[in-house]
């Protein structure tokens, strides 16, 4: 219910500041109290960190989102200290990207069976995304070509849920995960191209 109200306010901008604000938190506070622990049981399955690095992007997405719809003007001016909420969500946004590509790196010929048959060479996209993640969560952090970075990130995740999650959400209908993967990788867009919004504009100036 929480998320469904998120998501009305914010497509409505009905008190959408305060939304993306408390989904920020909420998911954050998910992150802490559930997927953190399930990490510690076991730093070797790789899943737990795949779930808490994806929603805790989401949540910097979140919070990014919240700082645009305050519309801070100290955010959008170079030499200014950005809002807390704008670089709290850029950096939380950022740092699970060194988790995927890790991930990607060290299971690429497990990464590589995911991709649709009709695409070449499986491999190489396999380790070239998982540079592309590390890449992008360097560029966020120093601040260089951030916003371009970040742009083409939430490129890629659109083209992934074209061409990869929905022809699977088709195939399997009333498959719960594949709703979830498509949906998480939406959101995943979204919110690298909030990240890119706020960047671009302080490149600016």
């Amino acid at each position: 219910m929480a998320l469904l109200t998120a998501s009305v306010s914010l497509v409505i901008n009905w008190k959408g500041k305060w939304a993306a604000l408390f989904l920020g938190a909420g998911l954050l506070l998910r992150v802490a109290v559930v997927h953190l622990p399930r990490m510690f049981v076991n730093l070797h399955d790789p899943g737990p960190w795949t779930s808490s690095g994806e929603i805790l992007s989401i949540c910097g997405g979140a919070f990014v989102l919240a700082g645009v719809l305050m519309q801070e003007p100290a955010s959008h001016t170079r030499g200014v200290p950005e809002s807390t909420r704008t670089v709290v969500g850029q950096y939380l946004f950022a740092v699970p990207l060194f988790i995927f590509g890790a991930q990607h790196l060290m299971y690429a010929a497990f990464i590589a069976t995911l991709i649709p048959a009709w695409i070449p060479a499986h491999l190489f996209w396999a380790y070239f995304i998982g540079a592309a993640f590390i890449v992008t969560a360097l560029a966020i952090i120093t601040r260089v070509m951030a916003g371009v970075a970040a742009s083409l990130l939430g490129l890629m995740f659109l083209l992934w849920v074209l061409i990869l999650h929905a022809p699977r959400v088709v195939a399997s209908p009333h498959s719960g995960n594949e709703w979830t993967s498509m949906f998480v990788a939406l959101a995943m867009s979204g919110s690298a191209w909030a990240v890119a919004g706020t960047l671009a504009r302080r490149e600016q100036y």
